[in-house]
């Protein structure tokens, strides 16, 4: 398991209450002391910094990856051990993916949100089969998965779909499944 490479989508906010930068902390903490390679948006700000310097303090590597829009002196992280610039958003979800071989959702915003469902929408037409993760720390994602029901309930996914992703409630939790994470074959996509 040494060196796993984990994609964790989180906030770029540094406005945020300290119990979400307690749980990035941990998950940084314990990747770290596993040894694993955290791969995230190349930021030093917010969730997504607090993570970066965790893993490399105890002990983990750090893949960020950013795009040339962004790669300015105070946002660009100044500490990863590997700094990939991109042309754009789109190039910059790519090079996550295919380096990634497993992804968590901190709680975030907006593209937080995109870069997590892209790659439920990935796996969902067989693009990857990886695991991936909601840490719902704090119930923060409670309202994204009322309206994944209302997807289920009114036939826009399958029940099947379920599958596609975990969600937990701890650090531990997340890289437990990752960890003992066998794919699981999904239905196709179409309802024919």
């Amino acid at each position: 398991m040494e060196n796993k490479r984990i994609c964790v989508f989180c906030s770029s906010s540094d406005a945020l209450k300290k119990s979400f930068y307690d749980v990035a902390n941990e998950l940084g903490k314990i990747m770290g002391s596993k040894k694993y390679t955290l791969v995230h948006g190349g930021g030093q700000i917010g969730l997504m910094g607090a993570i970066g310097k965790s893993v490399k303090e105890n002990g983990g590597k750090v893949i960020g990856i950013i795009p040339e829009k962004l790669n300015k002196k105070g946002i660009v992280s100044e500490y990863d051990d590997e700094m990939i610039v991109t042309k754009d958003m789109g190039a910059r979800k790519a090079k996550m993916c295919e380096l990634a071989e497993a992804f968590i959702a901190l709680p975030g915003g907006f593209g937080t949100l995109e870069e997590i469902l892209e790659v439920i929408t990935l796996k969902q037409l067989k693009y990857h089969t990886k695991p991936i993760v909601f840490l719902n720390a704090e119930n923060f994602y409670e309202h994204l998965f009322t309206q994944f029901e209302i997807l289920y309930n009114e036939k826009f996914a399958k029940e099947d779909y379920r599958k596609l992703y975990a969600i937990v409630s701890t650090p531990e939790e997340a890289l437990q499944y990752i960890e003992e994470y066998n794919y699981e074959t999904i239905q196709d996509k179409w309802f024919l």
